[in-house]
């Protein structure tokens, strides 16, 4: 198999749907509930480029893991729940120290998922459609009964902020929170699309980059000429 050329990494809390996200762009459904043991990857062809994405499990046991999937990561989503604080917190809290491990241009995209349960839903559709998805057609079951959204965008594009500061990057030189910043809903694929397709044309540059430093440090051996043989002996 072929080797990646960039690597995303989906991290945040258990429950926080990174695995329902990873699935409804892969596979275009959406699962039953499964919590990852350690973590899984799927490799999406973009282009001309292979680009791995790595799904973390966000359970306490496995935290650990989470530096090293995040090793060399041209990208990392970070993933909340619209519908708890404490989830967006936790990006910050237990998170955002893993990422140190990615590369030094590694690009952060703050997702909230499950917008779909809150009741800025239908607003949020306005405008909409993609391959015929509602809150009607996709999911099926009973209906669940709408909540006020629990996380502010604003909070988000603070903490967006927060980690550019944290990784001491210039806010003129990276994309802006509006850009980075997606509200999501795994159910119904609200924005999932736009998330991962963002993101792949972002981190393409770098690999074109680190293809062509590749190729500065490659050595021709057929230009190669050994140096001339002297005689042995004290003075050679």
């Amino acid at each position: 198999m072929r080797k990646p050329d960039g690597k995303i990494v989906l991290l945040g809390d258990m429950n926080v749907g990174k695995t329902s996200l990873l699935q409804r762009y892969m596979e275009r459904r959406f699962p039953d509930t499964v919590s990852t043991v350690g973590g899984a990857f799927y490799l999406k062809q973009w282009r001309s480029y292979n680009i791995s994405i790595w799904d973390t499990a966000g359970r306490e046991q496995f935290h650990g893991l989470g530096s090293m999937y995040c090793r060399g990561a041209a990208a990392v989503i970070l993933v909340y729940d619209v519908n708890h604080l404490q989830s967006l917190r936790e990006l910050e809290d237990r998170f955002l120290g893993l990422t140190d491990t990615a590369s030094k241009d590694c690009l952060f995209a703050i997702v909230g998922n499950k917008v779909d349960l809150t009741e800025e839903w239908e607003w949020a559709l306005e405008g909409w459609d993609k391959e015929g998805s509602s809150p009607g057609k996709a999911g099926g079951g009973c209906v669940q009964a709408k909540v006020p959204k629990q996380v502010q965008l604003e909070d988000v594009m603070a903490l967006y902020r927060k980690i550019l500061k944290y990784k001491m990057l210039d806010e003129k030189d990276v994309p802006t929170a509006e850009q980075m910043c997606f509200e999501t809903s795994a159910k119904t694929g609200y924005n999932v699309d736009l998330l991962f397709e963002t993101l792949f044309d972002m981190v393409v540059p770098g690999i074109l980059q680190q293809r062509s430093e590749g190729l500065a440090q490659t050595v021709d051996i057929t230009s190669y000429k050994p140096p001339k043989r002297t005689r042995a002996g004290c003075c050679a």
